[in-house]
């Protein structure tokens, strides 16, 4: 274990200061350590990317994927180097497939969505339309599915004639009746959804993800985009994982753009620049918009800070 824990040591050492760590939570009996899998690694690669990212503060799921990574990339690139970080697909045993490769594949959407605004309820859909926005998400959250079918369709019908494109939050069934553009589930709708459905319908599948586990879970899918966040700390939805920051937000779209990205959770005028310079095609925002008192010039405001 001293090898592991001397190679562990290294990579923390070259990537202290990258903007990948978080604080570690405290540990209790009710929520333990991560616990680092001696038996089933591959080689001491693997177990000291494992505790690196541990100590780095990655979740136990997450530091299981990156171990693995780093295994594959001391193989692949002949030589263990604590200075380089996992960043191809084939260290993660991800394909960047093209489309017409996989059967599978969710319908195409532009490889840059652009300013994302993700918002309450059709009213805000079709204020977002007069803006000229590129990609609008409504997120409207209720019981009532007669008044769910119905905002859904105000958005469809506010988005027709439109360069408008708009996805639907959660309500798939809904969203095919009503031949909306796209869809955008969580990692929690995966098991329920019927993704077969959604794909025969020709509607586009963006999925949220919060880290590389997730990342590598969704690429399954072969969705139409994914989206990586939370960037920042946000109230939009409580979060199991901590925010993520700039620095893993960067590793995260060097990984995978072979999709469209979306960066999304609590992005802001103060945050938009460096956000979009991470090689996402498309930035997501939610109060810096519903939150403006002059909507519309903020959608042209947070477009060219995304240029700048």
């Amino acid at each position: 274990m001293s090898l592991v824990r001397d190679l562990a040591d290294q990579i923390l050492a070259a990537h202290i200061k990258d903007d990948l760590c978080l604080p570690i939570p405290a540990y209790s009996m009710s929520s333990p350590p991560p616990k680092i899998d001696n038996e089933h690694a591959a080689d001491h690669y693997e177990l000291a990317g494992m505790v690196a990212a541990i100590q780095m503060g990655f979740i136990e799921r997450d530091a299981h994927v990156l171990g693995k990574a780093w295994s594959r990339m001391v193989h692949q690139d002949g030589g263990f180097n604590p200075f380089k970080w996992p960043s191809r697909p084939e260290h993660f045993d991800l394909l960047p497939w093209t489309r017409n490769m996989n059967h599978n594949a969710f319908a195409e959407c532009p490889k840059r969505l652009g300013l994302y605004a993700v918002m309450p309820d059709a009213e805000w859909v079709k204020r977002m339309v007069d803006a000229e926005i590129p990609t609008v998400q409504l997120r409207f959250k209720s019981e009532d599915k007669k008044l769910i079918r119905k905002q859904i369709a105000e958005s469809v019908k506010a988005v027709e004639g439109s360069r408008t494109l708009l996805f639907i939050n959660d309500y798939w069934q809904e969203a095919i009746e009503a031949e909306a553009y796209g869809i955008h589930l969580g990692q929690e709708d995966l098991e329920t959804a019927d993704l077969d459905a959604i794909r025969s319908a020709g509607l586009r599948l963006g999925l949220s993800t919060h880290g590389y586990a997730e990342m590598a879970y969704a690429d399954r899918f072969c969705p139409s985009y994914i989206a990586m966040g939370a960037v920042f700390p946000t109230n939009l939805k409580k979060m199991e994982t901590a925010p993520q920051g700039l620095g893993r937000l960067y590793k995260y779209a060097q990984l995978m753009n072979h999709y469209p990205l979306v960066a999304i959770g609590g992005i802001d005028e103060g945050s938009i620049h460096a956000v979009a310079q991470s090689g996402v095609g498309s930035v997501a925002v939610v109060r810096a918009i519903s939150g403006s008192s002059d909507p519309k010039a903020e959608v042209k405001r947070l477009q060219e800070l995304m240029k700048t």
